[in-house]
């Protein structure tokens, strides 16, 4: 469990980043809004129902990468997933833009600029392995250790290793080599198979 001392510094780093990312990716985070709204039907923005701090649902927020009609799965577990992605969904997802949008729920306190990737409602599976290992008492993050470590190619249970690793690691500094780490991977698209 996180110290209380910590806990705040965390969240006051997140407040203030986030907040200040928001406002400096205003005009792009628009751009992208209406090249989404353009390239299908639908809405630009995805609210997905997310799993959060002690296993308390969030709607999550996304730039649509996915027809409307896509079925409420992880990725992993569609069949064809690239044929439900829309004209601009793979570069979004490859580039990791689609996941701007979670700056928000990080400046409401949902999330937390890293931390464990918040799992899907219906991950049953990987909610009762965190819940386990006690990840469930961190706020999920934009980024996270088990992401700068293999992202979609990893198999759950080395995930929640991770992710436990994490928990126990966890500080101001390690937070840095997350985000640093974060930085390289997704300039390199290192781990997105989806």
């Amino acid at each position: 469990m996180p110290k209380p001392a910590d806990d705040a510094l965390k969240r006051a780093t997140d407040i203030v980043v986030a907040g200040a990312a928001l406002m400096v990716l205003a005009a792009p985070l628009f751009a992208l809004a209406a090249l989404v709204r353009a390239t299908s039907p639908g809405p630009a923005i995805h609210w997905s129902k997310r799993v959060g701090r002690g296993n308390t649902q969030f709607p999550m927020p996304k730039f649509r990468t996915m027809r409307i009609d896509t079925p409420q799965v992880a990725t992993h577990l569609l069949q064809e997933p690239a044929r439900w992605l829309t004209p601009v969904g793979a570069f979004l997802r490859r580039s990791s833009l689609d996941e701007l949008p979670q700056l928000w729920s990080v400046f409401v306190g949902d999330m937390s600029l890293v931390g464990p990737r918040p799992a899907l409602f219906n991950q049953d599976d990987l909610i009762a392995l965190r819940t386990e290992a006690g990840v469930d008492a961190l706020r999920p993050g934009l980024t996270g250790w088990a992401q700068v470590n293999g992202r979609d190619e990893l198999p759950i249970a080395q995930k929640v290793a991770l992710d436990a690793e994490y928990l126990e690691r966890m500080s101001f500094a390690f937070d840095l080599k997350v985000l640093v780490l974060t930085v390289t991977r997704v300039l390199g698209g290192n781990g997105v198979t989806h």
